[in-house]
């Protein structure tokens, strides 16, 4: 196995439930940190007016619990690009890297 070319710098985001001052709640995105990524492009797809496309990121793996190991429910950020994440597995068997299959979704 090659090691991936971590090139891309991607924000790593966790939900955040924020008080809407009338006894709700909103979601908001929390930043975690800034992870290196390579970012391949698996397929696409436009249904209804939405464009719609998987990607595969692969970055550094991180222990169960870390704060930096990615999760099912977030997402990653590059600019103004969110992707979410769908699956996160090991793609090695000493789990040096991580790989996440995550969708992007946009207004075609």
């Amino acid at each position: 196995m090659n090691a991936p070319h971590l090139n891309r710098a991607l924000v790593l985001e966790a939900p955040q439930r924020v008080a809407d001052g009338a006894g709700g709640f909103t979601q908001s995105w929390a930043a975690l940190g800034l992870l290196w990524a390579e970012v391949s492009f698996r397929h696409g797809s436009e249904r209804a007016g939405r464009s719609r496309t998987a990607w595969r990121i692969v970055v550094r793996g991180a222990p169960e619990g870390s704060s930096m190991r990615p999760r099912v429910d977030q997402r990653f950020c590059e600019g103004g690009r969110f992707f979410r994440i769908v699956a996160v597995a090991e793609r090695d068997p000493g789990g040096r890297y991580l790989t996440c299959l995550a969708e992007e979704e946009m207004a075609a």
